[in-house]
């Protein structure tokens, strides 16, 4: 699906902060990305593309701890977004800065300690390619406190929450957005609450043998689920992904 501009609070972008060679060969040969260098000012950031159109980022890890996927969703004002962030008991992790002409861009922590982060569109309105094989396509939420996100996102984004079972479907309007579920009981404890990224493909068993066989692993799965079948991989630097192929029809 093409896009060509986002509402607000509707994820718009992903990108992973990372060993930046080694990244781009890695999804290169996962996802066919183009992964043209990104111009001297952008400080190794690249943006990657897929029949011509713009899917994700790939630039330098800047975050401590193992390298991470982010998504980021978009908004009309993003310092109006990091007041509303403080007032219902967020914090600041980046405060909002300008990315040359692109745009603006912060990172916050809801109140469990999820990071996430947001974007007010310049000249970079965000994917151009979403929702088909190789491109982003859904974020969801793990967290330990799923009724504080609910209160949370509402105040910050203007998110409904429509639960179903264990599972969250975020929205705006009737429009579905991105997911969130309790973190899982087998999950490791130091693991902390955090956004999960997932891209779309043809066929996840044989995504997760393409991932080992570049040097990436298996975390979860696969399984499938009512959209279709899922598995959490990590990348050959260790940044953590979903990969969904979606169900005929």
């Amino acid at each position: 699906m093409e896009m060509q501009t986002y509402g607000h609070g509707v994820p718009s972008w992903v990108d992973v902060g990372t060993d930046v060679d080694k990244a781009k060969d890695f999804y290169r040969a996962l996802f066919g990305w183009d992964i043209p260098d990104g111009p001297p000012e952008a400080g190794g950031y690249s943006i990657a593309f897929l029949r011509g159109k713009t899917v994700a980022g790939v630039g330098p890890q800047m975050n401590p701890g193992p390298p991470v996927w982010s998504a980021y969703v978009n908004v009309d004002d993003a310092d109006a977004i990091a007041e509303k962030v403080t007032a219902n008991g967020g914090q600041v992790v980046l405060a909002p800065m300008d990315v040359m002409t692109a745009g603006r861009m912060a990172f916050f922590a809801d109140p469990a300690g999820a990071v996430f982060g947001i974007w007010q569109a310049g000249d970079h309105k965000g994917a151009q390619l979403v929702n088909e094989p190789g491109t982003f396509g859904w974020s969801e939420l793990v967290t330990t406190d799923m009724e504080g996100a609910k209160a949370f996102y509402h105040a910050v984004f203007g998110w409904g929450a429509e639960t179903h079972g264990d599972y969250t479907e975020w929205k705006l309007g009737d429009r579905s957005i991105g997911g969130g579920m309790p973190k899982p009981a087998e999950m490791p404890a130091e693991v902390p609450p955090y956004w999960g990224v997932y891209f779309v493909v043809e066929d996840t068993d044989a995504t997760v043998a393409k991932v080992n066989e570049l040097g990436g692993s298996l975390i979860f799965g696969p399984v499938d689920i009512e959209p279709g079948r899922f598995a959490t991989v990590a990348d050959s630097t260790g940044a953590m992904f979903n990969v969904l192929a979606m169900k005929a029809g």
